[in-house]
């Protein structure tokens, strides 16, 4: 075996240790979370839940995260939570179904969604990516190889061709829904000040309930400036919290 080969082997060997070790930590923390939870450690488990879903952000481990912030009285924070939840996966029917009992029992709307926003929440977000990617590049390919190597055109390959196409520009909406979505967050605490300004001593517009849907325009400091059915105005970064998990 050559030298250049037995270190990409090492180094092969050496990912999949630490691939190995990174998993088992993982489950570790989501078993120490399950048990906080059943014992009613509820920060504990939701400090588990968090930190398991910042290394994995699973729909299952982020609905548990929500159903701990619940049981600690957290609206806000249960609400992002299953929001997440289904950012990830769009089929988590428990998510949905926490979520519609949440908001009737609290008041709060849920997000006002463009037609294109609303078409990019059918499937998982990087599965647009995919869709997009793929048919362009097989209308690409399809279009393309038979000129280059001079074959003769069939008319199924055109068709397919026409096909992929046709889906590429379809997804084109979904693809930017998924980007503006990205802008969509919630009001974590009760009572969270609208203000007219970044500051401490800018006056409060109105004050935001917890689970109260907004989207950010832009930052400044520790304020982020958002857009509520209730008007514009800025709140603090630690007392919102983004759909999209980073």
């Amino acid at each position: 075996m050559k030298l250049r080969d037995l270190a990409c082997l090492i180094l092969v060997i050496a990912l999949l240790v630490t691939m190995q070790n990174t998993l088992a930590s993982t489950n570790d923390l989501f078993r120490r979370a399950v048990e906080n939870y059943r014992s009613g450690q509820f920060a504990e488990a939701s400090k588990d839940f968090r930190a398991t879903a910042a290394d994995s952000p699973t729909s299952g481990t982020l609905l548990n995260l929500g159903l701990t912030e619940w049981r600690r009285g957290r609206m806000g924070a249960a609400v992002l939570a299953w929001e997440q939840a289904r950012w990830v996966d769009p089929f988590d029917a428990r998510a949905r179904e926490n979520l519609r009992y949440a908001r009737q029992l609290t008041g709060v709307e849920s997000p006002d969604l463009a037609w294109y926003e609303r078409a990019s929440a059918w499937l998982p977000a990087n599965a647009w990516a995919w869709i997009a990617s793929a048919s362009l590049w097989l209308a690409i390919g399809l279009s393309v190889v038979p000129v280059v190597f001079r074959w003769r055109k069939a008319a199924w390959t055109q068709a397919v061709a026409a096909l992929c196409l046709a889906v590429f520009l379809a997804s084109v909406p979904a693809l930017f829904g998924v980007v503006t979505r990205t802008q969509i967050g919630f009001v974590l605490q009760r009572d969270t000040p609208l203000r007219l300004t970044p500051t401490d001593a800018a006056e409060a517009v109105t004050k935001l309930p917890a689970g109260e849907p907004a989207r950010v325009v832009r930052a400044r400091g520790v304020y982020v400036l958002v857009r509520t059915a209730r008007g514009q105005g800025w709140v603090e970064r630690n007392q919102f919290g983004l759909v999209c998990p980073r």
